[in-house]
């Protein structure tokens, strides 16, 4: 059992040891820190911490470093998730405001968050299987050219661009692009997509090559929008923080660039909706991640539909900024998306 003092002495530990990345001993807590206890007492109460495997020494220093289970009892007890000032408050609405579609909004969160945290950013897509087709544009760019244009409820835009083998008529084009929104129009994704093949048999034989083709693309469209996957920003700031990750920084890298990987531990961190959570080292190893940590919140697209975000990096980082920060820009993006 620790006492009151030791989960005190356990947190001036972490801190310390992630501000420095040096080893935390007695004396520099004694005089660093206003415990009112002689160094003698600190090195009981850092022994009684080394028995419960809260931390360790790496070398044979007197210096004591957190474990993983050290720093879970920090995120669950003892992180203070100190509020961001106005200025950080002040740039996320800023930088994230002007977005004017979802990609855009998703690609900027990415890089806020990980120039607020200095960490690897993850965004989860919603995956907007409740969304509904808002509308449906065919834009003609050339004679032999037409760009397909799919817009949801919840904001996400899809577009693609065809060539097609004969030359395009733009009667034509109004009317087939008329009766899509009528067939689709307000559907779910779901819905249209096993709508949409019906239309090839509606128009006259010479004109279904163009309408098979149209109907095809927009299909391949409406099944991305169901389609699980990540928007990331910030890599090289793993390389920054090297000297934190033991033998070859490699795998790590390696295992970001899954995304089936990432996707796959953000939904065993689903079950905590919204509130920020972490997922610390070994915790992580199932994943080939066993030298990081996860900081992630929930956030809800219009329509309901709930993702993730977060930031990845070494054990020994700033949980408690990190929290708050992934927390500020969840509830932003919530609020953001909810008004699309």
């Amino acid at each position: 059992m620790v006492s009151e003092r030791g989960l005190e002495v356990l947190r001036v530990i972490v801190h310390d040891y992630v501000a420095s990345r040096e080893p935390v001993g007695s004396k520099s807590i004694v005089e660093r820190h206003q415990f009112g206890v002689s160094a003698a007492t600190i090195r009981n109460d850092m022994a009684l911490l080394e028995e419960e495997e809260l931390i360790t020494a790496p070398h044979t220093s007197s210096g004591r470093v957190p474990t993983d289970k050290g720093y879970r009892l920090f995120v669950n007890q003892l992180a203070d998730l100190r509020p961001l000032t106005s200025a950080q408050r002040q740039a996320i609405e800023t930088f994230l405001g002007h977005s004017s579609d979802l990609d855009e909004v998703l690609s900027r969160t990415v890089r806020l968050l990980s120039q607020l945290t200095n960490q690897v950013a993850l965004v989860q897509y919603p995956t907007f299987s409740r969304a509904t087709v808002r509308h449906v544009e065919l834009v003609r760019l050339s004679e032999t050219r037409v760009m397909t244009v799919l817009i949801t409820d919840a904001g996400n835009v899809e577009q693609r661009t065809l060539e097609i083998g004969a030359e395009i008529d733009e009667v034509f084009l109004g009317e087939l692009r008329a009766t899509i929104n009528a067939l689709v129009g307000g559907k779910p994704l779901l819905e249209a997509a096993s709508l949409l093949p019906t239309l090839v048999e509606r128009f006259r034989p010479e004109r279904t090559p163009f309408v098979a083709e149209v109907v095809q693309t927009l299909v391949e469209q409406v099944t991305a929008g169901r389609q699980e996957r990540l928007v990331m920003a910030g890599a090289a700031n793993l390389v920054l923080t090297e000297d934190d990750f033991s033998g070859n920084l490699f795998p790590v890298l390696e295992a970001i660039e899954e995304q089936v990987t990432l996707l796959r531990l953000f939904g065993e961190m689903r079950s905590d909706a919204v509130d920020v959570v972490a997922s610390i080292g070994a915790e992580n190893a199932s994943f080939g991640l066993a030298q990081t940590s996860v900081v992630s919140s929930g956030y809800t697209a219009s329509g309901g539909e709930l993702a993730r975000l977060g930031v990845l990096g070494p054990t020994r980082m700033d949980y408690s900024t990190n929290m708050a920060a992934v927390r500020a820009v969840a509830r932003y993006l919530t609020g953001l998306l909810g008004d699309r």
